[in-house]
């Protein structure tokens, strides 16, 4: 298949991108999009290689798309017997542990477990939590984040240095359809 300016114009067409916003993101002039766009031009294979990246990385679902918003948090002071009344009045099964917008730890059904004992109601979280969950951004693509979810339970998406979504293993089945 060859790719042609027609091609060009018809893939930013679908992607609903104006020739400026694409020359923006593929880091060109719009003259030459449009140039290329009209076949008044033939350009560098590295240009084709941009612009085809922006317009196939767009069509791509990224993190913002599937995460659920309004994460449920913990503090390190938390008892455990909080944490759990939480995960399972609202059926999930890890919680981040955040303090002062850092992720210090992540609390599972797995830790609970692993760390039963008689008095494990009273702890608090900061004395059993596991490792943090990994971040990432919201515009990161969910393609990038499978092999994550295939080790870890879950991954926090931030904006900044705010974290404003979680993604799960579950959030990932729900896009097979």
């Amino acid at each position: 298949m060859a790719i042609t300016g027609s091609l060009i114009k018809k893939l930013r067409i679908e992607a609903g991108l104006t020739q400026k916003k694409l020359a923006e993101l593929a880091g060109v002039s719009q003259a030459h999009v449009a140039k290329i766009e009209h076949g008044k031009v033939d350009p560098r294979l590295s240009t084709i290689n941009k612009i085809l990246h922006v317009l196939v990385e767009g069509k791509q679902k990224k993190c913002k798309d599937i995460m659920t918003k309004g994460v449920l948090f913990a503090r390190p002071n938390d008892s455990i017997m909080k944490i759990s009344d939480i995960m399972i009045h609202n059926a999930i099964s890890q919680i981040p542990i955040i303090d002062r917008n850092e992720v210090l730890g992540t609390i599972t059904e797995e830790t609970i477990i692993r760390n039963l004992r008689s008095n494990l109601a009273e702890e608090e979280t900061k004395k059993v939590m596991d490792k943090p969950l990994p971040t990432v951004y919201e515009e990161t693509s969910i393609e990038a984040i499978r092999p994550i979810l295939e080790e870890r339970q879950g991954v926090l998406v931030t904006r900044g240095k705010e974290v404003v979504g979680i993604i799960t293993r579950s959030d990932l089945l729900k896009t097979i359809g």
